[in-house]
């Protein structure tokens, strides 16, 4: 989440008036986050979320992510409901941007230094169902940010790389070089959420009571959602790895569904191949990010430890996985 586009308040005000959720109280950015503008909506009747999409998520993907959110809320998975217009409508234009209001969900994300393994356990266990949940849904995107596309995101940023520090590029060319020859095929694939970072997840009472920003969700190898995890919820903010959350979070996934062997082999290769997609993806938000911006960017040299230690895994056993 975050803002690049402003709104207008009247046009907001004739926006709003389409549904059937009261009159606009108030509508705060919200820095958080790095693709979309997003808002924190009050009206007199309740709070929502009003996303606006911008440019790197291609309105023709849309479809497929509010349908996504309204499936598997309709299998008790926590996440966002959109919200239809008085005409049935789910997908808007405000702004001049494509436009959607979701529901509000209750809960606070961890903060990283605070995480604990029973958080790590929910989100393992939020990762399996969303699996599980999705497994009949009917459409399907193909993922845009695997490992094909990184390369070229990264070869226009090379010289940036570099002055960011020196030898950087030729580090991350070496490893896309890697990752490029090794990365797996034929093992279960489904739907994903493929960006399940903890401000991407509330809990309330102890408990995990939300998942939010389905916007990189995609058809691919369901061990991905796992390896996202591992770099995001497994490291403390010193790049050291965290071997009892990552035993509570396979712990809580395979309490839900149990990992195959294939897929077992090869999570230190897509836990490495997520660390680069997100080092890859920060690097160019480092350089491109407008200076207006309501958002924080995060820093690219933050995944490189965690991608040094993921090449000295042999196996899963070496995350303090049985």
């Amino acid at each position: 989440m975050a803002v690049y586009t402003r709104i207008d308040d009247g046009d907001l005000a004739v926006f709003v008036a389409g549904f059937d959720i009261g009159d606009v109280v108030s509508c705060d950015g919200i820095v958080q986050g790095i693709e979309n503008s997003n808002f924190r909506l009050r009206t007199d009747t309740g709070q929502y979320i009003l996303t606006l999409y911008e440019k790197r998520v291609r309105a023709e993907d849309l479809p497929f992510y509010l349908g996504l959110m309204n499936h598997l809320a309709g299998r008790n998975f926590p996440c966002p409901t959109p919200v239809a217009n008085r005409r049935g409508q789910v997908l808007h234009t405000l702004s001049g941007r494509p436009a959607a209001i979701v529901a509000f969900l209750e809960g606070e994300s961890p903060r990283t230094r605070e995480i604990s393994p029973a958080q790590c356990l929910g989100i393992g266990g939020a990762a399996a169902r969303l699996h599980l949940a999705g497994a009949d849904f009917p459409l399907q995107r193909e993922n845009d940010l695997s490992v094909g596309g990184w390369r070229p995101l990264f070869t226009p940023l090379a010289g940036l790389a570099e002055d960011l520090r020196p030898g950087f590029a030729a580090w991350i060319d070496d490893e896309l070089a890697y990752l490029e020859r090794n990365w797996p095929a034929a093992i279960p694939t489904g739907i994903v959420h493929s960006d399940l970072f903890p401000d991407n997840v509330f809990f309330a009472g102890g408990k995990l009571s939300g998942v939010i920003d389905f916007y990189f969700a995609c058809t691919d190898m369901l061990a991905i959602d796992l390896a996202v995890c591992l770099n995001a919820w497994c490291f403390r903010d010193e790049g050291q790895f965290d071997s009892g959350r990552a035993v509570a979070l396979f712990e809580g996934y395979q309490a839900v569904r149990s990992l195959e062997g294939a897929e077992r082999d090869v999570l230190p290769v897509l836990a490495r191949g997520m660390a680069m997609r997100f080092l890859v993806t920060r690097l160019h938000d480092w350089f491109h990010t407008p200076e207006d911006a309501l958002a924080r960017r995060k820093n690219p040299l933050e995944l490189v430890p965690m991608i040094e230690f993921h090449r000295s895994v042999p196996d899963i056993g070496a995350y303090g996985v049985a």
